[in-house]
């Protein structure tokens, strides 16, 4: 079983940044991909961004290419998410996941932790 730990959320002004953390352990030798996702209140949960633990594979949510940078250390077993020029929009929990495989669902859920982007 991988557990996942959300960590760096907080306040923040639009136009500031935040950088999040994702932090793995357990039968980390599984994970296969680690994804960013994000729920506002009253909207369902979406994609953010990933990244394999291996490779240069990145994938990003339109609304926040060009903003965000997802990357790893595969000695810390950390993926990150660093969030440049926030928006109001951006606001919400935000949550990492990860996948087996190329085929299979996210799971393992962290508990999240709350961005805020004040206007």
């Amino acid at each position: 079983q991988v557990q996942l730990v959300e960590s760096g959320g907080g306040l923040v002004q639009a136009g500031g940044s935040l950088r999040l953390s994702c932090a793995a352990s357990g039968r980390t030798f599984s994970s296969y991909r680690v994804g960013w996702f994000r729920q506002a209140p009253g909207k369902e949960r979406e994609f953010v961004a990933d990244i394999r633990w291996s490779g240069t594979d990145t994938y990003y949510a339109d609304s926040v290419k060009g903003r965000f940078t997802i990357s790893r250390d595969n000695a810390k077993k950390t993926v990150y998410l660093q969030m440049n020029t926030l928006k109001p929009e951006d606001t919400g929990v935000y949550y990492c996941a990860d996948q087996t495989g190329p085929f299979s669902e996210y799971s393992h859920w962290g508990q999240g932790t709350q961005v805020t982007v004040s206007s």
